[in-house]
């Protein structure tokens, strides 16, 4: 058996880059494509080979699937890793990957489709004693339904769409005369960007941790768990800064949260990298929530616990190879803080693309940075805001903390805004540091900072 010889990476930004070097340690070729507004990306003058496969319009490039296959047949490419976004979650594409004889780097169609399908996924969770957040079986088909379930499970609730993500198709039902209105509303938004109007609805449970599982499995049916992460900062279920461990985890709960993962994967007979996310109530209860199949944005923090590489994991696993570990040999060791920093305004969090006038990259002991973005680069408005995640390890949480905000205050940056002030009044909050927060933190401060007075606040 062996590994590929050249990976066509069907991505743009810091996670092509990331990509591209891990194929790089592994003695692979690598081909990026990019729009035509692209020239002077990162990811092309890392890369062995470069193809252009459209215009700047994502619909015309980077989800073009005949162009992105051309472009690999044409190049040679044995395998194609989709890296997060685009068509990373795409069944069609991983079915047309493995029509035209070119590996996919993931997880099998089937699995995701049932991930994409995330009513499905929790009927099959339910039956094999994975708890699941209450709420409809099914879709929702209609307002009477929906009431029904409303009253069983108690308000709030939230409507859900079944093919969702990214706090897409969402929306939140304090009151019985809001439901009709919430369901239009997610029905609408689960059309124009998942293609898929079908929704289902759960009890909304407040004041929780989003918590998620790393798991890897191989042909074989071997199956690991890499520890869980911390995602509860987050500004309208939009991930903002993450953690690994949990601050707030003991090796009871750790254990449990492992087990569920590992029954989950199982249960779905999951192969490759994924993540099983899962939402801990105030009296610590587990809920399954739903199963991301591709590797996250935050995937760096698990590395840095773990010293495990889940690209070059990812890769070895589409390859045909076993997991390179087992269960027994992995420790998690120390604290690691991933900030997610975006071109956008800090305040009100609009974008703000623009030309890189002036750049200085935090470093030191114990900081990693995954970026795309140089001194002279033009952040593009037609893709997502993300331009670096600021990466830190310490011996303990405070020591990583600590880390991040020295980081930070070394990243400097002039001809853009970023939301680098935001994440530094997050890590000098007193609720952030005692590790006492959940998903609605960013709110709650927001509402505290506004009765004090606040003004200008970097929260709002």
């Amino acid at each position: 058996m062996s590994i590929f010889k050249k990976i066509l990476i069907a991505n743009r930004g810091e996670i092509a880059v990331r990509i591209i070097r891990a194929c790089k340690e592994l003695g692979i070729g690598t081909v990026a494509v990019y729009s035509d507004k692209e020239k002077d990306s990162l990811h092309l003058r890392l890369a062995d080979e470069s193809v252009c496969i459209g215009p700047a319009n994502i619909a015309a490039s980077y989800l073009n699937i005949p162009a992105i296959l051309t472009a690999a047949e044409l190049t040679d490419a044995e395998a194609i890793h989709p890296g997060y976004g685009f068509l990373a979650e795409n069944p069609q594409f991983a079915d047309a990957c493995a029509k035209s004889n070119i590996t996919f780097i993931g997880p099998t169609t089937e699995n995701i489709l049932t991930g994409g399908n995330k009513i499905k996924a929790k009927q099959i969770l339910r039956k094999k004693g994975v708890p699941v957040i209450p709420g409809s079986d099914g879709t929702i088909d209609d307002e009477k339904i929906a009431y029904k379930i409303a009253k069983k499970v108690g308000l709030p609730v939230i409507i859900k769409a079944s093919a969702g993500g990214g706090g897409k198709g969402m929306r939140v039902v304090n009151e019985p005369e809001e439901l009709a209105n919430a369901i239009a509303l997610a029905h609408h938004e689960a059309i124009t960007y998942f293609g898929d109007g079908s929704l289902y609805i759960e009890k909304y449970l407040t004041r929780v941790r989003h918590i998620e599982v790393q798991i890897a499995a191989d042909k074989s049916g071997n199956i690991i768990h890499l520890g869980e992460r911390d995602c509860s900062i987050q500004r309208r279920h939009q991930k903002l800064i993450e953690e690994s461990p949990s601050p707030i985890f003991t090796e009871k709960l750790r254990k449990k949260i492992g087990e569920y993962a590992i029954k989950a994967a199982k249960a779905l007979n999951y192969r490759n990298v994924g993540t099983i996310e899962f939402i801990l109530d105030r009296a610590d209860n587990i809920y399954f929530m739903e199963i991301n199949t591709r590797v996250q944005v935050e995937h760096p923090v698990t590395e840095m616990v773990t010293g495990i590489d889940i690209i070059k994991e990812q890769i070895r696993l589409a390859a045909g190879y076993n997991l390179s570990v087992r269960q027994s040999n992995i420790n998690i060791n120390g604290h690691s803080i991933e900030c997610r920093i975006n071109a956008e305004d800090p305040v009100t969090f609009v974008p703000c693309p623009g030309k890189i006038e002036s750049l200085r990259l935090p470093g030191g002991f114990g900081v990693r940075i995954d970026t795309a973005i140089y001194q002279g680069y033009t952040i593009s408005p037609h893709y997502d805001s993300l331009i670096a995640k600021v990466i830190v390890h310490g011996n303990n949480r405070l020591e990583a903390i600590a880390r991040m905000i020295r980081a930070l205050d070394e990243f400097h940056v002039e001809g853009i805004k970023t939301t680098i002030p935001f994440h530094k009044k997050v890590l000098t909050n007193p609720s952030f540091i005692s590790g006492k927060f959940n998903t609605s933190f960013i709110e709650e401060l927001n509402a505290q900072e506004a009765i004090n007075g606040a003004t200008n606040s970097p929260l709002s």
